[in-house]
């Protein structure tokens, strides 16, 4: 134990007088959303061009304007007056609110079934403006600015509507060429395909080509007899991968130019965007082997490539996630995120390629890059700065590289900028505060609360949450969350349930209301169970080398960190150390079985969901940027297959899957039992028909039922 240093960072006790309500599962799985979630409001955010905010409460939507430096709110339109008119042009009315976009100062517009419909607030007046000729089988929907062209895709064709006229861009016959989509399964940062201009003429898009790609089966058991879909899914290593293009289309002259991206076809095509005067086109190019990263320019018209900026090598892998982010005012500066350092941070470039200077430095992590002011002197974005736990806003200067934190309160802090970079929306929350909403000033005194949300769970009987660090063998600081019972006392013995995830990218541990968690854990909680949950290695938002430590080895470090912490928990007088459970969903799922079969007798039982069996028969994109190819990783790969333990598995397993998953597919676990029958090893198995990667809506409560009953009965 002298290696394990335990710091309790807070504890909040929450049980007190008055507070005597149980959570039911309907509570700790829907109502968290609801009716037991702090109170936000709806539809916050600026007006375009003015520094004014609008939001709906009460059904009422309200104006106020961040310069007067105080809470001041008029009321725009209510929802009965709103209904008023909109009954008399549609016949019908909304039942709340409806989701509305500001078009000016005075004026926002909202769609309903294909009909637009435009308020001024000043006027009072509501017109039907536009019938919209786009089916209602379109998908990928992207507006254009300033023209106000839109782009949409109807099965895997794109097509614009340029006023009242519909223009096909692809007539693509073959299912296995989609035009407008998102490519490489949303990896780096991907998440559509259709990239219009700055000045709403010309649109960039993906054409993806999976011809050659393998088909593989999707069985939907609701038809009679059962009918199959096939999709296109690329293993790791495979040779037969998607072929990705970009293709770039003239509104006004109707000319569609291929951009020559080049080859291999192989390369991955990320982070699209625009140069500000609409006539180039930036692309990260990523190799297959995701280690060597070039920044290219292309001619919009000609397709042709102009220029590569620069190039970012690393022994791992390069993973670009954010496209380039142009400077206010400029044509020819840019900033440019990277983890070249070993942490995310700003670097700013002229288009020439060459580093003017690296705006931001530390060991710490920007997460969100916000904009700019009006004169583009000053940048603005998110980071760990004061701690891995909290969320600041922060300002940087770019002609020197000053940074000045914006927020004061120890937390999470999410911020959206105003138009010119003067104020920001700033909806704040921390382990005691349920959710504070502000409008600030980036440069001022202007601080003003719009609305402090009341403690949801106020009459319930909750345990206390503590947060505590321990060490890993490197010595860095592991953040974990501990839930006690209610009746929590400390002569006695819980049983523990350990839930984890442990994968690239997620991060379980913040300093927010909750924590970070659900109220699933509360509900154990009030069932005398221990909830605990660590952040291993691996995990997001920590730097490169926390990230990267797994590299080759998903799992080997994460399991080291997971047995940190269950050796913590049985060092308290209070843990039934014969009663540890734990339960993971998708990389948790392949985290909760590795540690039941690779240190058996650790756990009494668990629950694995969607889980990874056998990396190779996981995702291309994903699996070789952290497992490298199986050719070239053989011993990964095969170090990491839980096929290869399931003789060493003690305890109770249940295992969990949608059948009809394409994120993590149906033959992972059927491989699984098939080789635990061989073996003879008992394994418990629940299918959740025609459920894709995870169990949504209100067949949740019966999901979390089952692993509810499941650790009733074995711990």
């Amino acid at each position: 134990m002298n290696k394990l240093i335990t710091l309790c960072l807070f504890a909040i006790a929450t049980v007190a007088i008055g507070q005597t309500k149980m959570l039911t599962m309907e509570d700790a799985v829907v109502n968290q959303f609801s009716t037991l979630a702090p109170e936000r409001l709806n539809q916050l955010g600026w007006i375009l061009g003015t520094d004014q905010y609008a939001f709906v409460k009460d059904d009422v939507l309200k104006i106020g304007s961040a310069n007067e430096g105080k809470l001041k709110t008029t009321d725009a339109v209510s929802l009965d007056d709103l209904n008023g008119k909109f009954g008399a042009l549609s016949g019908v009315k909304y039942r709340r609110f409806p989701k509305i976009e500001w078009t000016g100062a005075e004026e926002f517009k909202f769609e309903f079934k294909q009909n637009v419909y435009s308020y001024n607030i000043n006027t009072k007046n509501l017109l039907h403006t536009d019938s919209l000729e786009i089916p209602a089988a379109a998908e990928n929907r992207e507006d254009a600015p300033k023209t106000g062209h839109i782009a949409f895709t109807v099965k895997n064709n794109l097509y614009i509507l340029k006023g009242d006229e519909v223009i096909a861009l692809s007539e693509n016959k073959n299912e296995g060429i989609l035009t407008g989509q998102t490519v490489s399964r949303s990896e780096f940062g991907i998440t559509d395909g259709i990239f219009w201009s700055p000045d709403g003429t010309k649109l960039a898009y993906y054409v993806k080509d999976e011809t050659e790609v393998t088909d593989y089966p999707i069985i939907d058991w609701t038809t009679q007899p059962a009918t199959v879909k096939m999709i296109k899914y690329p293993m790791a290593g495979t040779d037969k991968t998607e072929k990705i293009s970009v293709m770039v289309f003239d509104v006004n002259t109707g000319q569609i130019t291929t951009l020559q991206t080049g080859e291999p076809n192989t390369q991955y095509l990320t982070n699209v965007s625009w140069s500000p005067d609409s006539r180039e086109v930036y692309i990260a190019h990523l190799n297959r082997d995701q280690n060597h990263m070039e920044l290219k320019r292309y001619d919009a018209e000609t397709g042709k490539l102009d220029k590569t900026l620069f190039e970012e090598k690393s022994e791992k892998y390069v993973e670009p996630t954010e496209a380039v982010h142009f400077v206010k005012g400029s044509n020819d500066k840019f900033i440019w995120e990277s983890s070249r350092s070993g942490f995310n941070h700003l670097y700013l470039y002229n288009t020439k390629g060459k580093l003017i200077r690296q705006l931001t430095k530390g060991n710490w992590t920007i997460t969100e890059f916000q904009g700019f002011d009006d004169k583009g002197e000053f940048a603005f974005f998110t980071s760990t700065a004061i701690s891995p736990l909290n969320r600041d806003l922060y300002s940087v200067k770019l002609s020197d590289g000053t940074t000045k934190r914006l927020t004061n309160r120890s937390g999470t802090h999410r911020t959206e900028l105003s138009e010119n970079g003067k104020y920001f929306i700033d909806q704040f929350s921390n382990h005691s505060t349920p959710l504070d909403i502000s409008i600030r000033a980036t440069q001022g005194e202007t601080n003003f609360v719009l609305n402090k949300s009341q403690n949801p769970l106020e009459d319930y009987k909750l345990g206390q949450k503590r947060m505590l660090t321990l060490k890993d063998s490197d010595g860095g600081d592991l953040f974990a969350r501990m839930i006690l019972p209610p009746d929590f006392d400390s002569t006695k013995t819980y049983p523990v349930i350990v839930y984890l995830y442990g994968g690239p990218h997620v991060q379980m541990i913040t300093n927010t209301w909750g924590m970070s968690g659900h109220l699933w854990f509360e509900y154990m909680a009030q069932r005398d169970y221990i909830i605990w949950t660590l952040d291993s290695r691996g995990s997001g938002n920590r730097g490169q080398a926390w990230e990267q430590n797994n590299f080759g080895q998903l799992g080997l470090t994460e399991m080291e960190d997971q047995l940190q912490g269950v050796k913590f928990l049985k060092s308290k007088s209070y843990v039934d150390g014969n009663r540890i459970g734990i339960h993971g969903w998708s990389f948790g799922g392949f985290m909760t079985m590795s540690l039941m079969s690779r240190h058996p007798g650790v756990f009494k039982a668990g629950v694995a969901g969607g889980p990874v069996v056998d990396w190779s028969y996981y995702e291309t994109m994903y699996t070789e940027r952290y497992m490298d190819t199986p050719e070239q990783n053989p011993e990964g790969y095969k170090a990491n297959n839980l096929l290869n333990y399931i003789e060493e598995l003690e305890g109770h397993l249940l295992v969990i899957h949608g059948s009809s998953d394409p994120v993590v597919v149906w033959q992972h676990t059927m491989l699984y039992l098939k080789k635990a029958v061989e073996l003879n090893k008992q394994v418990d198995y629940f299918v959740y028909p025609m459920h894709e990667h995870n169990v949504r809506g209100k067949e949740r409560v019966h999901l979390m039922q089952k692993i509810t009953d499941y650790f009733d009965d074995y711990l």
